[in-house]
């Protein structure tokens, strides 16, 4: 049974691998910007996958930490991309 689970997490490991490589041509490629936040958004999705099938194939908990780091991370990111298409800038600055 364990053979069949490492097997099956590195099958899942060039999948993902296949995505993260086809996205990247995306935000290369793209072209609107909003498609690039995407790519780079499901980009992000799939490093945690990434993360979590590592985890399996060590057979550790210790990479749960970086998986909520890179949602976290992720998150912000995203918050942050998406008010500069809205708006142009980040940070609002009262001149007042």
């Amino acid at each position: 049974m364990n053979e069949l689970i490492n097997t099956i997490a590195i099958v899942c490991m060039i999948v993902v691998t296949i995505s993260i490589a086809l996205l990247l041509f995306r935000v290369i490629k793209g072209p609107t910007n909003p498609d690039r936040a995407v790519a780079l958004d499901a980009i992000g999705v799939n490093l945690m996958g990434m993360a979590g099938l590592s985890a399996i194939l060590l057979v550790t908990t210790r990479l749960n930490d970086v998986i909520l780091l890179i949602g976290i991370l992720l998150f912000v990111g995203t918050v942050g991309l998406a008010k500069y298409l809205e708006k142009g800038v980040i940070i609002d600055r009262d001149d007042d």
